[in-house]
């Protein structure tokens, strides 16, 4: 079979600066996932891409180009509305443990398709997977009928979603065009846009622990995703929150889900409970589900939900998490004012711990990570402990220390305290 295009003139179109036509895009996409298209053209055209970027019509088109690569999940049986939230990484970032269950205990459907860690950042697939039993890898008529009976799942996303898109991130990975605007929305947005849900709540994260760490390159992405998924007809809209600080006081997996599980039985940490919270109302909102889901945090429905959850996907919500088998406190060296926890030398502490994978076939520990003992703005004395460090492999200590030299600063004026939402998009 002839093909109408070749990967020459695409590759030199875009590096010339010109905008591609509909036509040439669905062909290159289909034509790289048939594996017409070569891994070093396909690099080639990531790279033309990073330096020439996308007008939004390109944008839009590439996008759907990679969503129709796969198959599409359909909910539209559901006798309710359907809502999911992405996160686009973060350190100590646990938010949709306690907030699947939270919006599900409205009556929304939240299927959540989410995935693993891979450097500091962690992966909520990692975090549930220390709790006995649980299973993320369900069928798409497993997902539905949980959807139906429990109102949330969160599973990993399958093989056949997106498929360019798992080619592409993979090469993106090795040919340093990952942190490109138009790549990295097309890739969020076409696994998003076919996970089947009509509202997408997006939470772009800014700061030393994110992967955008300006607020104006944060915006930006968040703009570009949601004019995507608007053009695409799902209700979108983003958050900007910050990532200069880890969320919560736990970075690691077991200790993330031990904080969610205190979220959720009404307790908490009070910046974890606020983003929580933050997202569960637009998401709720956008769904015309006009109520104040502080409520059922208090009351216990959401706890419900989430044992629900966890249920039937095999594990046991009452079972004991793993604990570390060695712990290594760092206290704090002079008195006064905590004013600064850099969350990128915390998240690289943790994943050195075992908490993390460097590459995707890595395990992690289940038990692994950093409890944080004081967060910025808070007094702390001389001696006081600042840290733990936990881990199964206690050779790991000496690495992760030195993750966090110069992580912390300690001094007499206390900082202006830091929104956790710092903008939104819609």
């Amino acid at each position: 079979m002839s093909e109408p295009f070749d990967a020459v003139s695409v590759i030199s179109a875009k590096r010339d600066g010109l905008a591609l036509s509909d036509a040439q895009i669905d062909w290159v996409i289909d034509a790289y996932t048939r594996g017409v298209v070569a891994e070093e053209q396909m690099a080639a055209l990531a790279m033309a891409i990073y330096f020439k970027s996308m007008t939004a019509p390109e944008l839009t088109r590439w996008t759907l180009a990679m969503l129709n690569s796969g198959e599409r999940l359909d909910y539209s049986g559901l006798e309710k509305p359907t809502a999911d939230k992405h996160s686009t990484g973060g350190v100590g970032d646990k938010i949709t443990l306690p907030l699947a269950p939270l919006v599900a205990s409205y009556g929304v459907a939240v299927p959540q398709l989410s995935g693993r860690g891979l450097g500091h950042t962690g992966g909520t697939l990692d975090k549930l997977e220390s709790i006995p039993g649980w299973r993320g890898n369900l069928s798409n008529s497993q997902m539905y009928q949980q959807l139906e009976q429990v109102g949330a799942v969160i599973a990993a996303a399958g093989v056949d979603l997106a498929l360019a898109d798992r080619k592409l991130y993979a090469l993106r990975d090795i040919t340093a065009t990952v942190d490109c605007i138009p790549l990295i929305a097309s890739s969020i947005m076409s696994k998003k846009l076919a996970s089947g849900t009509q509202v997408l709540v997006l939470d772009v994260k800014t700061g030393s622990g994110a992967f955008m760490t300006e607020y104006a390159q944060a915006y930006k992405l968040a703009e570009t995703m949601v004019e995507i998924g608007t053009a695409n007809q799902v209700k979108t809209l983003a958050l900007i929150t910050d990532m200069t600080t880890p969320i919560g006081t736990t970075v690691g997996n077991a200790l993330e889900v031990q904080e969610a599980q205190e979220v959720l039985a009404g307790g908490g940490p009070a910046d974890v409970v606020e983003l929580t919270l933050a997202l569960a109302r637009e998401m709720l909102h956008a769904c015309q589900v006009d109520v104040d889901p502080a409520e059922n945090l208090a009351n216990g429905k959401a706890m419900d939900s989430w044992r629900k959850l966890i249920s039937a996907q095999g594990g046991d919500p009452d079972a004991a998490l793993p604990k570390a088998k060695h712990t290594h406190t760092i206290n704090a060296d002079e008195s006064g004012t905590l004013t600064r926890l850099d969350a990128l030398g915390v998240g690289i502490a943790s994943w050195r711990l075992g908490a993390g994978r460097e590459r995707k076939e890595d395990q992690v520990q289940a038990a692994a990570g950093v409890v944080l003992h004081a967060k910025p703005g808070d007094y702390v004395t001389a001696g006081q402990p600042l840290l733990t460090l936990h881990t199964d492999t206690p050779e790991r200590f000496a690495r992760a220390q030195a993750a966090l030299d110069g992580a912390w600063e300690i001094k007499v004026d206390s900082p202006e305290p830091r929104p956790i939402v710092l903008g939104r998009v819609e």
